[in-house]
């Protein structure tokens, strides 16, 4: 049992460590290949996608092909697209942008069913053994956020220097996290991945009652918006999820932005030429915050865990905008990593177990697949673009760096971030009802 639980925490390792290749550093590579201004549409393309290809990749999970081998070849496939960027930014430093773009679509479109394969197979490979999913298996997802941070950690200090592989935590071009060879790292990873999928135990496909295209893609859960209480909270589930993605986009690029400052202190600050690793600690805060949940469910209920996950939106999106990567302003951005695991963890797991408590059996899987369209959706794709917007307004690329147009440029946008969450935190204290009762 020690070696299927070592093999589930090698694969949950290598499936998050391919996304954290890139997700966060993909931004200040974008904007040197002179893709800048489309930064907005790459992480919204995410949310697209997972709007309609999971419910895609289920069925045929369900029916044809074993969740194990469909993971393989999502990852191969993506691993692919993700090589083929390389290959581009390779034979050129400002790649065709819609063939760049098209390429990096396919590769996330199979990708973004993994998060669910990956735990499909897990589950299924565990209850065939006789181990316990809710005991097991949130132990080996842990080791899903260590491979993020390996991965980011290891993209923010690897260098490329004539055919030799380095390492630096300080200045330097060639550092993968603001090169195309970020793409390389994720694409090898999900290569190796595909192999190591096929030498998983088998998950054989259980023949289910049929159904209806629309039961088999969840449209079946959009009844729920029938109740006031979980229409409130889906509506809600959108707007805070308009969040989730904006400091994905754009925090490595305004951190890395201090590098153009004049000041050499500044310039050549920490923070400044090592943005991937500051931003990893959110990912180990966030790893940490995941122990918090169960007291804080049990001891004040849903509402208030969904509040102070708001709240913690408003503080991490206002470190930002008072911090500076010299002493004692790094202090603030160190702080806005610490909160969002708070941010993350209490909105996004308090939720779905929100949605498996409150929902009928018959449909508790087609809400959970609605609560992660609603947020990671519909909610994130709308919330980035709306991003991309306001940072184009009071910023733009110069050079190598997203510069302020005007001074204070990107301290409006993140207080403009923050008072659109704070503005959320409110509506959904006054207009959100729900009776909490404690455990004894």
């Amino acid at each position: 049992m020690k070696n299927l639980k070592f093999r589930l925490i090698v694969m949950n390792f290598l499936q998050f460590a391919v996304w954290g290749a890139y997700l966060t550093c993909m931004g200040n590579y974008l904007g040197k290949a002179g893709m800048g201004a489309e930064i907005s549409w790459f992480y919204a393309i995410q949310g697209i996608v997972s709007i309609f290809m999971p419910a895609l990749m289920g069925i045929v999970a369900d029916k044809w092909i074993q969740p194990q081998r469909l993971l393989g070849i999502c990852h191969l496939l993506a691993g692919a697209g993700m090589i083929a960027l390389f290959m581009m930014g390779q034979a050129c430093a400002t790649p065709d942008k819609a063939m760049f773009i098209t390429t990096y679509t396919l590769s996330v479109a199979f990708y973004m069913p993994t998060l669910a394969l990956s735990n499909t197979a897990a589950f299924t490979i565990l209850k065939e053994n006789g181990l316990d999913t809710v005991k097991d298996f949130p132990p080996i997802r842990v080791f899903g956020t260590v491979g993020f941070i390996a991965t980011m950690w290891f993209v923010n200090c690897a260098t490329w220097h004539d055919g030799a592989l380095g390492f630096t935590i300080g200045e330097d071009s060639t550092k993968f996290q603001l090169t195309h060879f970020q793409f390389l790292v994720s694409g090898v990873l999900g290569v190796l991945l595909c192999a190591y999928c096929f030498t998983l135990p088998q998950c054989k496909i259980v023949k289910k009652k049929a159904q209806s295209l629309a039961q088999q893609l969840g449209f079946d859960a959009f009844k729920l918006f029938k109740q006031k209480k979980m229409a409130l909270f889906f509506i809600f589930s959108m707007l805070l999820g308009m969040s989730l993605q904006v400091t994905n986009g754009f925090a490595t690029p305004f951190l890395t932005s201090f590098k153009g400052s004049p000041i050499a202190e500044v310039a050549n600050s920490f923070a400044a030429n090592n943005a991937t690793m500051l931003v990893s600690l959110s990912q180990v805060a966030e790893a940490l915050c995941i122990l918090l949940i169960p007291f804080f469910l049990r001891k004040y209920g849903i509402k208030k865990v969904m509040l102070i996950a708001m709240f913690a939106w408003v503080f991490r999106f206002g470190f930002f905008g008072v911090g500076s990567p010299d002493f004692p302003g790094v202090l603030f951005f160190l702080l806005s990593c610490i909160v969002y695991g708070v941010a993350f963890d209490f909105f996004n797991v308090s939720g779905g177990l929100f949605v498996d408590k409150e929902c009928d059996p018959s449909v508790r899987a087609s809400a959970q697949g609605l609560f992660m369209l609603m947020t990671n959706g519909l909610g994130a794709t709308i919330g980035t673009l709306a991003a991309g917007k306001i940072i184009d307004h009071y910023c733009q690329w110069k050079g190598d760096y997203l510069m302020e147009i005007t001074p204070g440029g990107w301290q409006t946008a993140w207080f403009i971030f923050a008072g659109f969450a704070l503005v959320v935190a409110v509506a959904f204290m006054f207009l959100f009802k729900y009776k909490h009762e404690p455990e004894k």
